[in-house]
C-alpha cells in the first residue's frame, strides 16, 4: 500500500464515512474509506482497528487476496494474540488464499491446537452446522469439520447444495442445535471450497417401523453416503433460526419416521441408490421402495 498525502480534515472525512458507512453495512465503502486512511496513516493509535475493520470489510466482500493482505497488517498490530479475532479472519483468508503456512500460524497464535505437520489443514473438529447461502436459502445442514473455518456437508440438502461439499464458515456461531444435552454451533457460510461429485435422488420408500428407517439411513451411511427424509425439513423464521433449537441430531429424524415417506438420496448414481434401496428393502417384511429418479 503506496503512501498517499491527506489533511487532517480529509483523514477525519474519510473515518466518518467509513463509520456511517459500517452502520449500513456498505462494505465497499467501508473498504475504501479505511484503506485510503492507512495508506496514509498505517500506524496511528487507532490503525491497528483500522486495519481490522479493513480487512472485516473485505471479508465480507468476500474479496480474498485484499482480505489476506489486509489481514497480515492487522495481525501484526493485534497485540496479545491468544483469541484476537485479528489472527481468526486472517486463518480464514490465509485458507482462501491457499496460504497453509500462515493459515496455521494464524490458528496457532489465536489458540487453536493443530496436529504438527505442513500444507493443508485435514484435522478433526468435530460435528457443527453450517447456514449454507445466509442471504439466499439460508439452510441449515450438519457438517464435520476439518479444520478451523472449512466443513463437510453431512446432510443431504433439499436445495441445490450437495451433500460431501466443502464449505468455508464464518467463526462467530448465529446459532446453536441441542441434541438431548449438547449443543452444537450454527455457522455461517463464507463460500464454497470444493464442489461435490454426489447427486441427489428422490425415491418413495415404504418402512413399517421407524426402526427401519433408520436402517435404511444406516445402509446409506455406511457406504459413505446419506439419507434424508422429506418431511424431516423444518422451517424457521430468521430470528428462530439464530437462536437456540432442539433438533434430534443428523440421523436422529429418520429414525422417528415409518410408513410411506418421500426421501432424498445422495449417491453417485442411480444405479448405487437403487443397489442400496434394494438390499435393504429385502433385509425385513414390508419394506418397500419405488421411483428412484434425479431431484428436481
Amino acid at each position: 500500500m503506496s503512501r498517499v498525502q491527506l489533511s487532517g480534515a480529509e483523514a477525519m472525512e474519510l473515518l466518518q464515512r467509513g463509520e456511517d458507512a459500517t452502520d449500513v453495512q456498505d462494505w465497499t465503502v467501508v473498504a475504501a474509506c479505511y484503506e485510503e486512511f492507512l495508506a496514509a496513516f498505517p500506524d496511528t493509535p487507532i490503525s491497528a482497528e483500522l486495519w481490522f475493520d479493513a480487512a472485516l470489510a473485505n471479508k465480507f466482500l468476500r474479496n480474498w487476496p485484499k482480505a489476506y493482505e489486509l489481514g497480515r497488517q492487522a495481525a501484526l498490530r493485534a497485540g496479545e494474540p491468544a483469541g484476537n479475532p485479528a489472527w481468526w479472519n486472517l486463518g480464514i483468508a490465509a485458507t482462501m488464499v491457499g496460504d497453509w503456512g500462515t493459515a496455521r500460524e494464524a490458528w496457532t497464535n489465536y489458540g487453536v491446537h493443530l496436529a504438527p505437520g505442513e500444507g493443508e489443514i485435514a484435522d478433526g473438529f468435530g460435528s457443527a452446522l453450517v447456514r449454507l447461502d445466509p442471504d439466499g436459502d439460508a439452510e441449515v445442514v450438519w457438517v464435520r469439520r476439518i479444520c478451523p473455518t472449512r466443513a463437510r456437508v453431512l446432510s443431504v440438502p433439499y436445495g441445490a447444495r450437495r451433500f460431501g461439499e466443502i464449505v468455508v464458515h464464518d467463526g462467530a456461531p448465529t446459532g446453536e442445535r441441542r441434541v438431548e444435552d449438547h449443543a452444537f454451533p450454527v455457522f455461517d457460510e463464507l463460500a464454497l471450497w470444493q464442489a461435490s461429485p454426489t447427486a441427489t435422488w428422490r425415491a418413495q420408500v415404504t418402512a413399517p417401523e421407524p426402526r427401519d428407517m433408520a436402517a435404511l439411513a444406516d445402509a446409506f451411511d455406511e457406504r459413505g453416503l446419506a439419507m434424508e427424509p422429506v418431511d424431516s425439513l423444518t422451517f424457521h423464521c430468521t430470528c428462530c433460526s439464530h437462536g437456540s433449537i432442539a433438533v434430534p441430531g443428523a440421523a436422529g429424524a429418520a429414525a422417528a419416521l415409518a410408513g410411506a415417506r418421500d426421501v432424498l438420496l445422495a449417491a453417485p448414481d442411480e444405479e448405487t441408490a437403487t443397489e442400496i434401496l434394494t438390499a435393504w428393502a429385502v433385509g425385513a417384511p414390508g419394506r418397500a421402495w419405488h421411483a428412484v429418479h434425479a431431484k428436481a
